[in-house]
């Protein structure tokens, strides 16, 4: 009787599961600001209670000073992005012409003839891809800021009135007070890390003449905020304007691709364990299955915000007997710790 009452409540747990993925999914338009916002006011709530506690200001008056400081920095760098991402859109002509160059010059190299393929005709559609590649590029980073732009609004109110309530004390005995305090400290040291890794890739691109850099740069910093995925395709992503620029060197263009990557290898393996050590407890089999998940539901912002709430997840499962065996296989551990 004991064996199928578990046997019952695991099924139950798994259609609980399915259930809430699917309303996570279908209620995303309102969940991302309202996630993201609640990852803000755990990082700007110290913030706000130093000039509280300090500065004895009033608590409305230090979250909207806070609310200003944010939404000014986050225009500038959206209107800085806008403008190199215009300028870019207004090279491709150039661009276009420096592919069908290479293309030619590949396909002239390769012997064709005994297939009765003209090199010429060949080279074309492999050019007209390869624009139309750097074209769609450029769509989805243009919406993709206008999507951000659009729920910064929300985000801004779900924010204001999370930062008004106060929150949970980091020193509490409660245990959304351990799950704050310790998704604060991962967005701490995430952040200082990102930003590191992020101005020295756009620093290295810039002095190399990257077009772009400063855009690279900033990308580099959002990514690195994606496990291991993130660093990949930060190295990748200068590569079509790496190649297809017409003032690149062909050592330039291997510097470019070769040190970012060397700056990703040192950080991620031997900077980020050192700092971060094992504080959010995941496996990293859980981490990459986190992010196929989180990213099904919530696309790019998913993938982004998956470590923490897969580390948030974990901590509220572990506090109960029957979901403890769920949180030590997140954890790698096949049983649930002792307590």
């Amino acid at each position: 009787m004991q064996i199928e009452q578990r046997v019952q409540t695991v099924c139950l747990l798994i259609l609980t599961a399915i259930a809430v993925g699917v309303a996570l999914h279908w209620l995303r338009p309102v969940m991302i600001p309202f996630v993201l916002a609640v990852f803000l006011a755990i990082a700007l709530g110290p913030v706000v209670e130093a000039q509280v506690r300090y500065f004895k200001a009033p608590r409305g008056l230090a979250i909207v000073a806070t609310l200003l400081t944010v939404f000014v920095g986050l225009n500038m760098l959206a209107g800085v992005v806008s403008v190199a991402v215009r300028q870019l859109a207004a090279q491709i002509p150039l661009y276009q012409a420096q592919l069908a160059r290479l293309m030619n010059d590949l396909a002239s190299s390769v012997t064709l003839e005994w297939l009765g393929i003209d090199a010429a005709s060949a080279a074309k559609p492999l050019s007209q891809m390869a624009t139309d590649n750097l074209g769609s590029v450029l769509l989805t980073t243009t919406n993709a800021l206008l999507a951000m732009v659009s729920q910064g609004l929300l985000v801004t109110v779900f924010l204001f009135f999370l930062l008004l309530a106060g929150g949970i004390p980091a020193n509490g005995p409660h245990v959304l007070a351990e799950v704050e305090a310790s998704i604060r400290r991962y967005l701490l040291l995430k952040t200082l890390i990102s930003a590191v890794t992020g101005a020295l890739v756009g620093a290295v691109l810039m002095l190399l003449g990257v077009e772009l850099a400063f855009v690279f740069g900033f990308f580099t910093f959002v990514l690195n905020f994606v496990p291991t995925i993130g660093s990949v395709v930060a190295t990748l992503l200068p590569l079509p304007i790496v190649f297809v620029s017409p003032h690149m060197s062909v050592a330039y263009a291997t510097l470019a691709v070769l040190i970012p990557f060397l700056i990703h290898f040192v950080i991620g393996n031997f900077i980020d364990p050192m700092l971060m050590g094992d504080s959010l407890d995941l496996h990293p089999v859980s981490v990459l299955l986190s992010l196929m998940i989180w990213g099904a539901l919530w696309g790019v912002v998913g993938m982004l915000l998956a470590v923490p709430l897969t580390a948030s997840l974990k901590m509220l499962l572990e506090r109960t007997e029957l979901t403890a065996p769920v949180a030590g296989v997140l954890a790698g551990r096949l049983r649930a710790p002792t307590r």
